[in-house]
C-alpha cells in the first residue's frame, strides 16, 4: 500500500482537485493525506486571532469571506445538483460550527478546533467528488487513529493499532481518505502537528501500515541543490539518504516538513516528493541508502533565528555549567539549533521566541548574555565525514566576504552550519552555490 500527500496548492481549487485522477489510481491499494485548500488555515488562523481578541465583527467578516469562497468552490467542483446539495450542506455544518465560538469563552482549545476545519472540509468534499463520479473511496477520520503524547510526539503503537483496525473494518475498500496535520492530543482534544503537519501525518500514516512508500506531492520537482526563489540554476536532487533529507528539512529546506523524515527513516518506508503539476517529473527519492560520498549535496536557509551567547568565568574548568544552562531550555521547551562553546562562553541558536525574557533572565545567573536577532543559519549538506577535506575551506572560503555570526562543524557528517545576519542571507545562498556547483 502506498501512501499519498498532496498540500494546499494541489488542492487548491476545484481544477486541481479534479486532476488529481491524473496522479490517483482508485483501484490501486492506497491512502490520500490531504491538507487543507490553500489559503484556508491562513484564514482560520486570522478568525481565531480575531475570536481571541473579541472582534467578533472582524471574525463575521472573515468567516463570510471564506463562506463565499468555498460557495465558489464547490459550484465548480461539482457537475450535478445532489453534488452541490452535498457539498453545500457540508460547508453550511462547518462554517455554523466555526460561527458558534462567537459565544464561547475563546481558548488555546476552541481555536484548534477552527484550525481543523480545513482539512475535514477537503477530505470530504473530494470524497464527495469521487463519489459523483462513481469511484468507491472510503474516509479514515484521522481523528480516530492520529494522536500525540504530553510531549506533543505520536504515539505509533496506538497509531498503528487503531488505523489498522480501521483498514481492516474496511477490508473491501482499496481507496482511502483522510486528513493530513489534525489530531487529539493526550487529553483527547483537537490538536493538531503543527503548521506542515499533513508530511508528517503521511510519514506517521506510512510508518505505522509499512507502506511501499510514502509520495509527498506539491509544487515544486523534488528537493533542489539550493532555493529555485532566490539562487538561479538549481537543480532537482534525484536521491537523498534520510540523514541528508533530514538536514535539509530541518534547516530550512520547506518543501518537507522537518519531523517528517524520522518515521521514515525508523521504519524503513521510502518517501517520495514529486510534482502535481509535472506528475512525470522524476522528483526526489529519500531511502536508507548510504549518502553520496565526497560531493555537497545542497544548501538551505533557515530564518527566524535568534542568538543568545553567555558569558561567564565560571565556566572556566567547570563541570556542570553546560547541563545547567541546558535545563534552562529544557525548563521552557525551547530546542536549540545550533551550539558553540569556548572556555567561558556559550554561543547557541533558537528559533521559538516565546520564552525568550523568561530565558534571557534565568540566563543572567550564569553571566553576561547577548542577544541577537533576525538571524538566518544557512546549513551546506553533503560528504563532511571525518575522512574527507577540502570542502570546510570551500564553503568558508565562498562567505569569506560575509560577516559570520557562527560556525558549527562535526556535530554531523553530513552538515556545516553558518550563522549570519538575516539582510546577508541571499548573497551567501548564491556565493555559495556559484562556489560550490
Amino acid at each position: 500500500m502506498k501512501v499519498l500527500k498532496f498540500g494546499g496548492t494541489s488542492v487548491g481549487s476545484a481544477t486541481r482537485i479534479k486532476a488529481l485522477l491524473d496522479i490517483i489510481q482508485p483501484q490501486e491499494r492506497q491512502i490520500v493525506v490531504l491538507s487543507a485548500v490553500a489559503g484556508t488555515t491562513n484564514a482560520l488562523v486570522e478568525i481565531s486571532q480575531a475570536f481571541g481578541s473579541g472582534d467578533k465583527d472582524k471574525a463575521a467578516e472573515l468567516i463570510g469571506l471564506l463562506y463565499d469562497k468555498y460557495n465558489v468552490f464547490i459550484s465548480e467542483l461539482f457537475a450535478t445538483d445532489e453534488g452541490y446539495q452535498n457539498g453545500r450542506g457540508l460547508i453550511d455544518y462547518h462554517f455554523n460550527l466555526i460561527e458558534s465560538f462567537s459565544s464561547h469563552l475563546f481558548t488555546p482549545t476552541e481555536e484548534k478546533i477552527i484550525l481543523a476545519q480545513g482539512e475535514l472540509i477537503s477530505t470530504t468534499l473530494f470524497h464527495f467528488h469521487l463519489t459523483e463520479l462513481g469511484i468507491r473511496s472510503k474516509l479514515l477520520p484521522a481523528l480516530d487513529f492520529m494522536k500525540i503524547d504530553e510531549d506533543n510526539e505520536p504515539k505509533i503503537d496506538f497509531i498503528r493499532e487503531q488505523l489498522n483496525e480501521l483498514l481492516l473494518q474496511s477490508s473491501d475498500h482499496n481507496f482511502f481518505i483522510t486528513q493530513g496535520y489534525i489530531c487529539r492530543n493526550a487529553f483527547g482534544e483537537i490538536d493538531n502537528l503543527r503548521r506542515g503537519g499533513s508530511d508528517y501525518t503521511a510519514s506517521l500514516i506510512g510508518a505505522a501500515i509499512g507502506a511501499d512508500e510514502v509520495q509527498i506531492w506539491t509544487d515544486i520537482d523534488g528537493m533542489h541543490n539550493n532555493d529555485p526563489r532566490v539562487v538561479k540554476g538549481t537543480a532537482p536532487i534525484a536521491n537523498l539518504s534520510f540523514d541528508e533529507a533530514a538536514e535539509l528539512a530541518y534547516f530550512g529546506a520547506k518543501i518537507l516538513h522537518p519531523q517528517s523524515v524520522f518515521p521514515a527513516q525508523r521504519y524503513n518506508v521510502p518517501v517520495r516528493i514529486l510534482n502535481t503539476m509535472e506528475p512525470k517529473a522524476h522528483g526526489t527519492l529519500i531511502s536508507k541508502a548510504g549518502a553520496t560520498k565526497g560531493i555537497v549535496r545542497s544548501i538551505a536557509a533557515k530564518d527566524g533565528i535568534t542568538a543568545i551567547r553567555i558569558h561567564s568565568s565560571r565556566m572556566l574548568l567547570a563541570y556542570g555549567f553546560l547541563r545547567r544552562v541546558f535545563e534552562v531550555f529544557e525548563r521552557y521547551k525551547t530546542p536549540i539549533d545550533m551550539i558553540t562553546t569556548s572556555e567561558v562562553a556559550i554561543s547557541l541558536t533558537i528559533d521559538e521566541t516565546k520564552y525568550l525574557p523568561e530565558i534571557e533572565k534565568e540566563l543572567l545567573d550564569f553571566g553576561s548574555v547577548e542577544i541577537d536577532r533576525d538571524q538566518t543559519i544557512i546549513c551546506v549538506v553533503g560528504d563532511f565525514g571525518p575522512d574527507t577535506h577540502g570542502y570546510a575551506s570551500r564553503v568558508l572560503d565562498a562567505v569569506k566576504h560575509i560577516p559570520v555570526r557562527m560556525i558549527s562543524y562535526g556535530g554531523s557528517n553530513y552538515n556545516i552550519s553558518l550563522l549570519l545576519q538575516t539582510e546577508n542571507k541571499v548573497e551567501a545562498l548564491r556565493s555559495l552555490h556559484n562556489r560550490l556547483f
